[in-house]
């Protein structure tokens, strides 16, 4: 089993965090054992449970309570003081309480872990294009801003292992939304293009009469659009630390839906305090 870590966050002795990969686990997946932590169609609440089990003892946090949501690509964001009874609907936690394990799961989307060692608060966040739209990781830091007195100065951010620019197709109807929420937006995108196609960015702010229609797909860079929304927020561009891996490119390691399908497995990025 191969935990990736942020070594920044690692120094923190009260600390617990880290991304999960594919090998490792009990789950069996087209004839691998694969580290699936995300109920899914495929494969049993027993192996997931146990996969869970296994990826909280590999890095000492057994005794911490695991919060996963269910996640709705959203910008709703919950306070924890205790593990609920039920998953609740959300796409970010957060919490300043000691023994909580809050995660989120990824197969391509953003995986993003705060953590204020001033004032010892954490959040976890799960940005796809729809919740980097809605700003969520911007409203987590609001959150603990005000429920914590966190100053963006302070906070450390970890961003973990997504789909990258190189393979992240989508529509222009999604930039044209990025475009209208985002003076930076531009940097995010790149065309997508198989010959002697308009630049569809360029397209999209000029739409010149009788050209040809730009080419039905751009890629999306969430990292960077997440990074820059952190930036934006007051973080100090030191403290943020971004994973270069991309889901879709290295699926001998990580588990990526646009590549997959519906036999995707779910990786898991978690953080909490022991203290």
């Amino acid at each position: 089993m191969q935990i990736l870590l942020v070594p920044a966050l690692a120094k923190l002795p009260w600390l617990v965090h880290g991304f999960s990969t594919r090998p490792g686990g009990v789950s069996l997946l087209n004839g691998e054992k694969v580290l699936n932590l995300g109920f899914t169609e495929w494969d049993s609440k027993e192996s997931v449970l146990e996969n869970r089990r296994r990826f909280q003892s590999a890095f000492g946090a057994t005794d911490l309570k695991l919060i996963s949501l269910k996640q709705i690509h959203s910008d709703v964001i919950h306070l924890f003081d205790a593990a609920p009874a039920e998953p609740c609907r959300g796409d970010a936690s957060v919490t300043n309480r000691s023994g909580l394990l809050l995660a989120v799961q990824t197969a391509d989307c953003v995986p993003i872990l705060l953590v204020d060692p001033k004032k010892r608060a954490v959040a976890a966040v799960h940005a796809g294009w729809r919740g980097t739209l809605q700003r969520i990781v911007v409203k987590a830091i609001g959150q603990m801003q005000m429920q914590f007195k966190s100053r963006p100065a302070d906070l450390l951010a970890g961003i973990g292992p997504s789909i990258g620019g190189c393979c992240y197709e989508v529509g222009t109807e999604v930039a044209t939304q990025f475009q209208s929420q985002f003076a930076e937006a531009p940097e995010w995108f790149d065309e997508f293009r198989t010959g002697d196609e308009p630049n569809p960015i360029q397209w999209l702010n000029m739409m010149p009469p009788g050209h040809q229609p730009p080419p039905k797909n751009v890629l999306l860079d969430l990292r960077k659009a997440n990074r820059g929304q952190l930036l934006g927020a007051g973080l100090r561009a030191p403290n943020i630390f971004v994973s270069d891996l991309c889901t879709a490119c290295r699926r001998d390691l990580l588990f990526s839906y646009r590549k997959e399908g519906a036999q995707s497995g779910r990786l898991m990025s978690v953080i909490g305090m022991l203290t």
